[in-house]
């Protein structure tokens, strides 16, 4: 594998504390996403704007119900992208002086539509005696995601495929069937490397090759629907999140561009419905209302293990997002969002770390 298992155990011992509680209008919290110290939260249609730096309330938008729950948020510089379960990513200007947020745009745009309209080569059939054009979702837009140095953003839907588009000129640039039912959650790593997760209970991995992108490799331990997606920070581990409740990690190995399962993470009670990663550690929320934090070390084979357990959520944890990251002054904090309709913001930290041979421990 790209990173050895070592020959010890390492222990880091963390604690944390909620250091605040918010509240959205409503009972359903969709995601979380933060962008130029703000906390955006979708809760159904709407979305809600809080500083993190006193937890105020700051704005919302996106106030018309016919667009559906938004599902995923993404950004580049002063622009938000909002996924919708109408079908539709919409784009947001956001002024900095009066942090309020203006609609700007839809994707596929006017002129987008316009200029593939004509062709019959450019419509897809989507449904019996119905078809729509290539550059359309048809059904909940279900993730985004932007890789601001190539300039592209990712959006996968439950109809089944995923879509790229060119940030500058709001183009779709191109459409992959990728799954044979409902496309969930996507990561994208540095070099454009693209992971799929689906209903089908696959991850299936794309690499452009040929300005497309292409099936390199396809996952199959999951045994139910794949829900939450993440990535290390260098690319080299993926994490799976389960409706049966697993989390599997994935390694690339170092002689070939290959994905290798490497273990199963049982800890929780019920679905996964959401991953991050934040440093040398993972985070994970799940139908069984908990947050756990984990980290590699601290047994056998050098695996990882659940370091802390947060509680207090009253119904399933939905979303979560890094909101603070100084790993090397051994503090983070993060965000969890739940279908009761509260947000918590948690702080964790580092208490003490210290290893132990694995030679000198025995086992029962």
């Amino acid at each position: 594998m790209s990173s050895q298992f070592p020959n010890i155990f390492s222990f880091q011992t963390l604690k944390h504390r909620r250091i605040a509680t918010l509240k959205t209008p409503s009972s359903h919290i969709n995601c979380l996403a933060v962008h130029a110290n703000l906390l955006y939260a979708s809760s159904a249609n709407e979305i809600s704007v809080y500083s993190l730096s006193d937890h105020s309330f700051v704005d919302s938008f996106n106030h018309d119900p016919t667009t559906g729950f938004v599902k995923s948020i993404a950004f580049n510089q002063t622009k938000i992208f909002t996924a919708h379960q109408d079908g539709k990513i919409r784009i947001w200007k956001i002024d900095t002086l009066y942090k309020n947020h203006q609609h700007i745009s839809t994707l596929p745009t006017v002129k987008d539509k316009f200029l593939n309209f004509m062709l019959p080569k450019n419509y897809v059939n989507v449904r019996r005696h119905k078809k729509k054009l290539w550059i359309q979702h048809w059904d909940t837009v279900s993730g985004l995601m932007v890789n601001d140095a190539k300039g592209l953003m990712y959006s996968v839907s439950w109809d089944k495929s995923f879509k790229i588009w060119n940030v500058k000129n709001q183009r779709c640039l191109e459409s992959v069937k990728a799954h044979e039912d409902a496309v969930n959650t996507l990561a994208v790593s540095g070099n454009g490397t693209v992971y799929t997760g689906s209903g089908d209970g696959l991850i299936r991995i794309w690499e452009m090759a040929e300005r497309r992108h292409n099936l390199v490799g396809t996952l199959d331990k999951h045994k139910s629907t794949v829900n939450a997606l993440a990535l290390n920070d260098e690319g080299s581990v993926l994490f799976s999140g389960g409706s049966d409740g697993r989390i599997l990690v994935w390694e690339k190995r170092d002689d070939e561009n290959e994905v290798g399962y490497v273990e199963s993470l049982w800890d929780h009670k019920g679905a996964i419905l959401c991953l991050i990663n934040v440093g040398e550690w993972f985070v994970s929320g799940s139908s069984d209302r908990t947050v756990r934090v984990w980290q590699r070390g601290g047994k056998e084979g050098g695996g990882f293990h659940c370091s802390i357990v947060l509680e207090g959520h009253e119904k399933p944890v939905k979303s979560l997002v890094a909101v603070e990251t100084r790993v090397l002054e051994g503090v983070f904090s993060i965000c969890s969002g739940s279908l009761d309709g509260e947000i918590r913001v948690w702080e964790i930290s580092i208490c003490s770390n210290f290893k132990i041979p694995m030679n000198s421990i025995k086992l029962a």
